[in-house]
């Protein structure tokens, strides 16, 4: 089964290039769906992250308030970090069991959609790793429309991710998205009939 990281910014289009793929066909594991499971009363990440951060993240339907734990790593590396010791751990065990399931099953290409692949490090998880791009200028301008964010906002968050240049250094097909909504799925498709025909002969070499 050859697995395809995919991963990207704020406002890179990466959920739209994962859509792509579900189009075709592609089963997509959504690592933030794993990240809300982590997140469900009952499981060791729960506990571990109640225990960490305190009892007040538990709101009255006895889930995890993601705001309030929000509010306390937000803006604070080290706190954040230890948010992340705990939950990335646990995405991994789920998206790893999805992918034994998905090859069990005789799928031959499965996608990890990620926008912490390689800081959670689990690039080893995958075949290649598929980057999504956009300028610093437009994402801030996507995230005004969309989220309705403030620039000084848009800015701080973005520069609180990986850079472009960290992304693209480690990426084995990297896809830019500065221009319009159909450039963007232009591009997916070059992508996608460029590994189609790869696999085919790899899968003639075999």
């Amino acid at each position: 089964m050859y697995v395809i990281g995919l991963t990207g910014g704020i406002a890179s289009g990466k959920t739209t290039v994962a859509q792509f793929f579900r189009d075709q066909g592609v089963p997509i594991i959504d690592a933030d769906v794993l990240g809300h499971r982590t997140y469900e009363p009952g499981t060791d990440t729960f506990a571990a992250v109640v225990a960490t951060f305190g009892e007040d993240l538990v709101a009255d339907d006895g889930t995890i308030d993601r705001r309030v734990l929000g509010g306390k790593v937000f803006g604070k590396p080290d706190e954040l970090k230890k948010l992340t010791d705990i939950v990335w751990p646990g995405i991994r065990r789920l998206a790893s069991a999805e992918l034994s399931a998905l090859e069990v099953a005789g799928n031959r290409l499965v996608v990890l959609e990620a926008a912490v692949l390689l800081e959670a490090g689990w690039d080893d998880l995958v075949d290649a790793i598929w980057v999504v791009v956009v300028q610093p200028d437009t994402a801030v301008a996507r995230l005004a429309t969309r989220n309705n964010m403030d620039e000084e906002a848009a800015r701080a968050r973005i520069a609180s991710q990986l850079s472009n240049d960290e992304r693209t250094a480690r990426a084995d097909i990297i896809i830019h998205n500065d221009g319009t909504l159909e450039e963007l799925q232009a591009g997916a498709l070059r992508e996608w009939e460029s590994l189609q025909a790869r696999l085919k002969q790899e899968a003639g070499r075999d």
